[in-house]
């Protein structure tokens, strides 16, 4: 059966998330029933990372092994038409060896986190970004504080309780945090970059930079924090809706 690599891009807002679950809707969901107007009996799909609900997508990549052999373009317009109304689309696919795998093929993930400041309610972006009704956060505080981040160490203060990882030892090998100056306000992306990620880390960091931006937390807290090795110590998680996987990396990019 040949197998084809999918780029996925999706809205996270009406879904419970990537993984397919007993009556709710997910993405999975969505695009295996898309593959199977397209052919009967298509084996359950495997992704880079299952995002959670309300998380969003740019850059999620997926694969399905199909009876048929697909021409990948006229496959990903095929498999457009069927998603149609769901927020999903498939912006790339290729066909790729038998023994490539999506989740344990990649070598890298990345995640860029929304937040904008403003004390005004957001309109085109609601439920695209965390909506902070703060007037700024100090940019400098946070990435002093992520700088004590990157690299190897023991993420479980940053860890959710029911992750299900072996080991909460993971290198962090991008965290940055962008300032975009917006009408009205100011917007701040974070960037994160690592092999893999623990359930929640993201929004954890995320979550407790926050903290040290709006002058609760310290840079060095975060330190403290991170060597306490206690979920105890971390901030707050943020909110789902700002979230966003953006990207997957192997070592050739089946996309290219």
């Amino acid at each position: 059966m040949p197998r084809y690599a999918f780029q996925v891009e999706y809205d996270g807002a009406p879904f419970a998330g990537w993984q397919r679950q007993k009556d709710q809707p997910s993405v999975q969901g969505a695009l295996e029933a898309a593959l199977a107007a397209l052919e009967p009996d298509v084996p359950s799909i495997a992704a880079a990372g299952r995002t959670d609900a309300g998380v969003h997508a740019t850059g999620q990549v997926a694969q399905a092994d199909l009876r048929k052999t697909w021409e990948p373009f006229r496959l990903s317009e095929a498999l457009n038409w069927h998603l149609k109304p769901a927020p999903v689309a498939i912006v790339a696919c290729a066909r790729v060896p038998e023994d490539w795998h999506a989740r344990f093929s990649a070598i890298e993930r990345r995640y860029t986190y929304r937040l904008i400041c403003r004390r005004a309610p957001l309109v085109h972006d609601a439920g695209q970004a965390w909506h902070v009704r703060r007037a700024a956060l100090d940019t400098g505080a946070m990435r002093a504080a992520a700088a004590h981040l990157l690299g190897r160490h023991d993420f479980t203060t940053f860890r959710a309780a029911l992750c299900q990882a072996k080991s909460p030892v993971k290198t962090l090998d991008e965290v940055t945090v962008e300032e975009i100056p917006r009408a009205h306000g100011t917007e701040f992306r974070f960037h994160l970059r690592a092999r893999s990620f623990l359930h929640n880390q993201v929004r954890s960091i995320v979550g407790t930079l926050e903290r040290v931006g709006a002058g609760a937390w310290s840079p060095e807290d975060v330190r403290t924090a991170l060597a306490a090795a206690d979920r105890a110590a971390c901030g707050p998680v943020a909110p789902p809706e700002g979230l966003y996987l953006t990207g997957v990396g192997y070592p050739d990019d089946p996309f290219a």
